[in-house]
This record gives structure tokens, C-alpha cells and sequence, in this order.
């Protein structure tokens, strides 16, 4: 592994009911990969029949979200109307463009049971023209993403195009996301883009033969022809894309002018936002504004 790569450590955040994440994005040294500029990995965890980890009702503007879950299954209610059971291998792009709402609670058959829960939410920035769009909500399903063996790896092409295969998942600009499953003695070449970043789901893994422990990012500079491997199973993601600039971040807002991010906080807090249908639930803003 290049010494001059970028590493991540993730830090820990609370979302509440002893729901936590390991966010890697945004990082003091890194605000973002590509048009990547948050990522959080949850679990695995085991929720008992009595926990609580339904997100309730909150809003978000000029960015997209992106939900990947490994195990489990989630409920996805926005503003737009959109009702999605979210279950393992799936991608869901939500655009938030101008303005959406959106809930993510525990669907019905699996509340008061055992159940398990582990995945990726990323956010993308949205190019500056496209950051007031409407919002919108696109579901696609794990069958439709394409998947093949390479270099002895099994690869999902979540985003984007490699390999020769292209994900049907429709972007706002150049974006490429990849699911990598490792086994002892496979060799993976990593694909080329603008900018990109490794990181190991459940397991270490080696970049050009050097170990990279768990949980842990590494970005990768522009033209490296880096290879991955692995001792043993592992679980890798790649993403990255084009760069789309510096964003201005403030709770759940992301905007290229800071004004932005004031008025959605006064928004908010007006309830003058779109309201998710059926809900009656909402996170209330914080008590700290936006400068």
C-alpha cells in the first residue's frame, strides 16, 4: 500500500436507542470522495423484540441518500409519497433536491421479534444546478443489480459502470459504488475513477499486499492501479466518482451557499417542509443554528 494513502478511522455517533453508526465521512482530513460526503456503517447488531430504532420523520435538501443494507430490512416513507420495504442487496437513491422527509422505521412483521440489522447510508452531493431540483425516491431492486466473478471476487456493480457492467441506478453525476466479496487467495484490481476510497465491511483485508485492519477507509490517489486481497472471507466497498467541490454540511442539510442551509433550518422549524403521509412523528431541529 502506498505510505502517502489517505486512511480513515471511523467515529462513533449516537442516533439514539443505542442505535450507533461508525461515521467515516465527512472526516476532518477528508470532507469527501468523489460526490461521496457522508458515510455511516451500522451494525451488526441484534435488536431484542423491545428496542426502539425507528428514524422518525426528518428532512434534507441538496443531496441524495443512498441505503445498502446487508442484513435485515427497513421502511422507507417520504414526502413524495414513496413507500419502500428497503431488504438486503437493494439500492435506494433518494434525491432530496429543494426538500424531502422521510422516515425509516422497523417494518410491522419484524417489530416485538429478534432481529439483526447491518448496512451503509451514504450520502452523495448533488451538482450545484441540480441542488434545488424536486425531490424524488427510486427503488432498485437486488435483482437488477449486476454482479459477476472477477479475478476469483464476487462483484456487484451498486453505481455507476466497471467491468463492463452497468448498474441501471441513475445518478446526477459520474459515481461509482461497488459491493466486493473476498475470499482467501483472490486478487481484485480496484477500477479506475476521479476519486476513490476502499473500506472493509466485517473483515482486514490487503491493499497491494499491505493490510488494511477492519472498518477502517483508505483513499486511494487518482491513478493508482491498486489490487486488493484478502487471508480470508471479507466484505470490501469501493466508491468514489467525481469530485463536485467544497459543500456546506449542517445537521441534516447539505448546500453549496451557506444562506441555504439557514433558511431549511427556519423551514423546518415552521414546518413549512412537504409531511410524509401517515406520519405523525417528526425530529425536531436542533436547538443550535445554523450561522
Amino acid at each position: 500500500m502506498n505510505p502517502k494513502h489517505l486512511t480513515l478511522h471511523p467515529h462513533a455517533k449516537d442516533l439514539g436507542g443505542g442505535f450507533h453508526v461508525r461515521r467515516l465521512l465527512p472526516a476532518a482530513a477528508r470532507q469527501a470522495v468523489g460526490p461521496f460526503l457522508f458515510f455511516d456503517h451500522f451494525g451488526p447488531i441484534t435488536a431484542q423484540p423491545a428496542d426502539n430504532h425507528d428514524v422518525r420523520a426528518h428532512p434534507h435538501i441538496g443531496l441524495a441518500t443512498v441505503t445498502y443494507l446487508f442484513e435485515g430490512a427497513m421502511l422507507h416513507r417520504d414526502s413524495t409519497g414513496a413507500v419502500q420495504r428497503i431488504e438486503p442487496g437493494a439500492i435506494n437513491w433518494m434525491t432530496a433536491g429543494r426538500g424531502i422527509v422521510h422516515s425509516e422505521r422497523t417494518p410491522d412483521d419484524l417489530r416485538g421479534v429478534v432481529r439483526r440489522s447491518h448496512g451503509l447510508q451514504l450520502w452523495a452531493a448533488l451538482p450545484e444546478a441540480d441542488e434545488e431540483i424536486e425531490p424524488s425516491f427510486a427503488h432498485t431492486p437486488a435483482s437488477a443489480i449486476p454482479a459477476a466473478e472477477i479475478g476469483g471476487a464476487r462483484v456487484r456493480v451498486l453505481i455507476g459502470s466497471a467491468f463492463g457492467m452497468d448498474s441501471p441506478v441513475a445518478t446526477r453525476s459520474p459515481t461509482l459504488y461497488l459491493d466486493i466479496a473476498l475470499a482467501a487467495g483472490d486478487a481484485f484490481p480496484l477500477p479506475l475513477a476521479a476519486e476513490r476510497a476502499v473500506y472493509g465491511v466485517d473483515a482486514g483485508f490487503e491493499l497491494d499486499g499491505a493490510p488494511v485492519p477492519a472498518q477502517t477507509m483508505v483513499v486511494l490517489d487518482a491513478g493508482d492501479e491498486s489490487m486488493i486481497s484478502a487471508s480470508g472471507d471479507a466484505r470490501v466497498v469501493l466508491i468514489g466518482g467525481e469530485p463536485l467541490g467544497h459543500r456546506h454540511l449542517w445537521w441534516n442539510f447539505v448546500s453549496s451557499r451557506k444562506e441555504r442551509l439557514v433558511q431549511a433550518a427556519d423551514d423546518w422549524a415552521a414546518q413549512r417542509f412537504a409531511p410524509v403521509p401517515g406520519e405523525t412523528e417528526f425530529i425536531p431541529l436542533p436547538e443550535r443554528r445554523p450561522l
